[in-house]
């Protein structure tokens, strides 16, 4: 079995984040997702519009989605590759180089992001 891992705050769930989780599925068998904590987010200077708890259970709720875990850390990451005995990493080209120090426990893909949707710009349109 080929395990996958990739992580995200999807906060404002959107087409986007559902091509990403296909895409990351079709990488492998089983596709574990670690949703950002709102706590750590803080830390990131991120305010999320949905709470963690609830972003967990849409995310959960996804049909690609065989595991949903907390991030809690950015030091986490290895520790979930080699618990979680994952095969590859996948996150979004928008982080292309950034976590290539796990090609040392796995294999690393960026994924294209969908074009002409993101939170950022959904969190924009609505203040408007």
């Amino acid at each position: 079995m080929k395990t996958v891992i990739t992580y995200g705050t999807f906060d404002l769930f959107h087409v986007g984040h559902l091509n990403l989780l296909r895409r990351a599925k079709e990488l492998g068998d089983y596709l574990i997702v670690a949703v950002s904590s709102d706590e750590f987010n803080l830390g990131k200077n991120k305010v999320c519009k949905i709470k963690d708890t609830d972003r967990m259970k849409i995310v959960e709720a996804i049909k690609y989605v065989d595991k949903v875990i907390p991030e809690t850390s950015w030091e986490q990451k290895i520790e979930d590759v080699k618990k979680y005995n994952v095969d590859v990493f996948v996150m979004g080209d928008d982080w292309k180089g950034k976590f290539d120090f796990l090609k040392d426990y796995c294999e690393v893909v960026y994924l294209p992001r969908t074009e002409g949707i993101s939170t950022t710009q959904l969190k924009e349109e609505l203040k408007g």
